[in-house]
């Protein structure tokens, strides 16, 4: 993966129909009126992913009523969603990307450093995409930690 193939404020965000933790399909054309934050993380009921995720949760209720949806994106099957959605009583939808075609279309997926090594993997990443669909904020290699406080006082909400 190139820097070349991140996107960038102002990119049209490469549209996306997965299946959420029951299988549903959700499209990001469905949000299209609203303002996004489409969030992409390496694997459901790991230790940096869970708090990533209950951070969403906890800020849910402010980032709504500022206008935001949330959207998590991975590459783990619906079943494995549903469990951590359950278990952390998660109230955003999750989606489910195994071929990794939506990752790799918003440059979420690629070369990473990993404990002092190059592998391939899910570059945890972030971005608001506005009401016409196009990408406002892009952050790549976000921290799982103090990223949704950062991202609240990066958008003012």
């Amino acid at each position: 993966m190139t820097e070349n193939s991140r996107l960038s404020a102002g990119d049209t965000a490469p549209d996306f129909t997965l299946p959420d933790a029951e299988g549903n399909e959700v499209s990001l054309h469905d949000y299209r009126g609203r303002k996004v934050i489409v969030y992409f993380y390496p694997a459901a009921n790991t230790p940096g992913c869970t708090k990533q995720a209950c951070d969403f949760r906890d800020n849910l209720a402010e980032l709504n009523g500022a206008g935001l949806d949330v959207i998590g994106i991975s590459p783990d099957k619906p079943a494995k969603l549903a469990k951590f959605r359950d278990n952390e009583e998660l109230t955003f939808p999750l989606l489910s990307d195994p071929e990794k075609t939506t990752l790799e279309a918003w440059g979420a997926f690629g070369e990473k450093k990993m404990y002092g090594k190059t592998v391939q993997g899910v570059i945890r990443s972030t971005f608001l995409v506005d009401e016409e669909g196009k990408i406002e904020v892009a952050q790549y290699n976000v921290r799982a930690t103090g990223h949704v406080a950062k991202l609240r006082r990066d958008l003012s909400v």
